[in-house]
C-alpha cells in the first residue's frame, strides 16, 4: 500500500445556484486555474440552454449528466498469458466524475462557435438520451454486456 490515502477536500457551492455539483463541474471545466472563466462559460451554456425553450436549465443539466452517468465499466485483467475486458461496477464517486469529463469532453469536439454554445448543445442532447457523451456511456455499457462472460475473473 501507499502512504495515507488523500482527503477529500470540502467544497464550496457556486455563487449563482448554491450547488456543489456545479462547483465540481466548473472544477472539472477549468483550465490553468481560471476559475472564473469556467464559470462564466458554465452559467452562459446554462442561459443558453434557457433561451432554447427549456423552461428549467439547471434540472436539464443535472438529468443530462445523469443519462451520460455510466453503470458500469470494462477493466482490464491479466489471467494466465491473456488479457480479459471484465466488467464491473463503478463506485458512486468515480460515476459521476466519468460523467462530467465525457460531457465536457465530447462538448469540447462540437461544432458550435464558442465553448458555451458548445456545453449548451450537448447538455441538450444528452438530455434527450442524444450526442457524442450519451453514446460513449451506451458503448461502455455494450461492452460490459458483451464481456461478462468474464465476470468471475473479478478481482
Amino acid at each position: 500500500m501507499r502512504k495515507t490515502k488523500a482527503k477529500k477536500r470540502k467544497l464550496v457551492p457556486d455563487p449563482k445556484f448554491n450547488d456543489i455539483l456545479v462547483t465540481r463541474f466548473v472544477n472539472n471545466l477549468m483550465y490553468d486555474g481560471k476559475k472564473s472563466l469556467a464559470y462564466g462559460v458554465f452559467y452562459d451554456a446554462i442561459d443558453a440552454v434557457e433561451k432554447k425553450g427549456e423552461a428549467d436549465a439547471l434540472n436539464l443539466w443535472k438529468k443530462a449528466l445523469e443519462n451520460v452517468t455510466p453503470a458500469v465499466e470494462v477493466r482490464s485483467r491479466r489471467v494466465g498469458g491473456a488479457t480479459f475486458q471484465i466488467p464491473q461496477e463503478i463506485r458512486p464517486e468515480r460515476r459521476l466524475s466519468m460523467g462530467m469529463k465525457w460531457l465536457i469532453e465530447y462538448a469540447r469536439k462540437r461544432n458550435e462557435k464558442s465553448m458555451s454554445q458548445k456545453l449548451a448543445g450537448e447538455i441538450i442532447a444528452a438530455a434527450k438520451e442524444e450526442g457524442a457523451a450519451f453514446k460513449k456511456k451506451e458503448d461502455t455499457h455494450r461492452m460490459a454486456e458483451a464481456n461478462k462472460a468474464y465476470s468471475h475473473f473479478r478481482f
